[in-house]
C-alpha cells in the first residue's frame, strides 16, 4: 500500500489531474451510461474488431449523436479507444462492464450516494448526515433501510454483501472450531451471516441483534429458509447505552459493524459486550482497514466509502485506521488473542477474549 509520504505528480501532472477531478462526476455519469446503454457491451461483443459510431447506433438504438459524445469522453478517460473509423473496448471499459466489485462500487456511488454528496460540506460541518434528504426522512440511513427506494435499496444490499459475503465461508471453520451452540450476531442486518451459520452446524442457533426493523426482516428471511427455530432477534437500539445486551453466548461476532459508529461509540458497544460475556467466551470482529489493505484501489475504495458514513449513514463514522481501532478495543477491556489480515476482499478478523 502506497504510505503517502512523496507527491506522486510533477507541476504539469498535478494540472492534469486536477482538470480531472474538476470534470469527476460528468466523467462518471459517462462512464454509466456508457454501460447501462449498451454501449460497451456492443463494443466487447466485437473484441478487437471494433464498430464505428453508425453501427453502434444501430446495434443500440442510441443516436448516433450520442453515440459519438459519450464514446468521445470515454476516449478521454481511457475507456475506449480509437482506431478510425472504429471504437475498440478498453481494459478499463472491460472492468466497467465485466467486473463484479466495479459494478457494485458503481451503482452504490449512483444509486446511493451520488445526489447525496452535494451535502457532504454541511455534514461535514454539522456531524450529522445532511445527505440523508435526498433518500428520505431518517435521523440515520439504517433506519430507513427497508424503505429506500427500490434502485437504493438494491443497491445498497449488493454493495453490502458483495463484500462482507465473500469472506464469509472462508470464516465458518474457525469460529465453528469449537462447536459453539449459541452464537449472538450483532448488526445482523438481513440475517445473510445466521442462515450460513445454521446451514453450517446444525446444532448451533443464533440471536441476531439489531435494529427493530432489521430484525423483522431477518426473521422474515428465516421463515422462509425454514431456520425459524434456531435463529431468533433482539431489537434494540445500540446507540442506547440503558439497553443491556442479552447474555449466555459462546460466540460474539460482529461483521462489517462497528464501523456504522463513531469511535465513543464502538466503546460503548464493546464495554457492553464485555459485560455480559460468559466465562470463555470469544468475540470475533471483522471489519476492512483502510491501512490493512493489499492493494492500492482498495485502500481508495475504503477512504471514499467512509464519506458515504459521514454524508448518508450517520455522520460520524467510518473505516478506521487499525491502530486507532485496536486502542478502543483495549479500553473496552478486550485482548486480541489472534489478527488475520486480507481474508477475502480485504477483511481483518480480530478474535477477542475478555482481558
Amino acid at each position: 500500500m502506497t504510505h503517502y509520504s512523496i507527491d506522486p505528480f510533477n507541476a504539469l501532472d498535478a494540472k492534469t489531474e486536477a482538470q480531472k477531478l474538476a470534470f469527476a462526476p460528468i466523467v462518471f455519469q459517462t462512464a454509466k451510461s456508457l454501460r447501462d446503454l449498451g454501449i460497451l457491451a456492443a463494443l466487447d461483443e466485437v473484441k478487437k474488431e471494433g464498430l464505428d459510431a453508425a453501427a453502434i447506433s444501430q446495434r443500440t438504438g442510441i443516436s448516433e449523436y450520442g453515440v459519438k459524445v459519450l464514446l468521445d469522453m470515454g476516449l478521454s478517460a481511457h475507456i475506449v479507444t480509437w482506431q478510425a473509423p472504429n471504437y475498440r473496448l478498453a481494459n478499463l471499459g472491460y472492468y466497467l462492464l465485466h467486473d463484479g466489485m466495479t459494478r457494485a462500487n458503481l451503482d452504490f456511488t449512483a444509486d446511493v450516494c451520488y445526489a447525496a454528496m452535494m451535502h457532504l460540506s454541511d455534514s461535514i460541518k454539522e456531524s450529522k448526515p445532511a445527505g440523508l434528504v435526498e433518500l428520505g426522512d431518517w435521523e440515520t440511513i439504517y433506519q430507513g433501510l427497508s424503505q429506500l427506494p427500490t434502485a437504493a435499496k438494491e443497491s445498497w444490499f449488493n454493495f453490502d454483501h458483495f463484500y462482507s459475503d465473500r469472506s464469509f465461508p472462508l470464516l465458518l471453520k474457525r469460529v465453528f472450531a469449537k462447536k459453539p451452540k449459541r452464537l449472538f450476531d450483532i448488526g445482523g442486518n438481513t440475517g445473510k451471516w445466521a442462515q450460513q451459520c445454521c446451514a453450517y452446524d446444525p446444532d448451533v442457533n443464533v440471536t441476531i441483534i439489531d435494529l427493530p426493523q432489521q430484525i423483522e426482516m431477518a426473521l422474515v428471511q428465516a421463515q422462509e429458509k425454514g431456520l425459524a427455530e434456531r435463529i431468533n432477534g433482539v431489537g434494540i437500539n445500540l446507540l442506547d447505552k440503558t439497553q443491556a445486551l442479552p447474555q449466555g453466548a459462546d460466540v460474539w461476532w460482529m461483521s462489517q459493524f462497528l464501523d456504522c459508529f463513531s469511535p465513543m461509540e464502538i466503546l460503548s458497544i464493546l464495554r457492553r459486550v464485555r459485560e455480559a460475556m460468559s466465562p470463555g467466551a470469544t468475540v470475533y470482529i471483522l471489519e476492512l482497514f483502510w491501512d490493512a489493505q493489499r492493494y492500492e484501489a482498495a485502500t481508495y475504495s475504503l477512504n471514499a466509502t467512509s464519506l458515504y458514513f459521514t454524508c448518508l449513514a450517520n455522520g460520524n463514522s467510518r473505516f478506521y485506521r487499525s491502530e486507532d481501532f485496536l486502542e478502543i478495543v483495549a479500553e473496552a477491556g478486550l485482548v486480541v488473542v489472534e489478527r488475520e489480515d486480507n481474508i477475502g476482499l480485504g477483511h481483518t478478523l480480530l478474535t477477542l477474549a475478555a482481558a
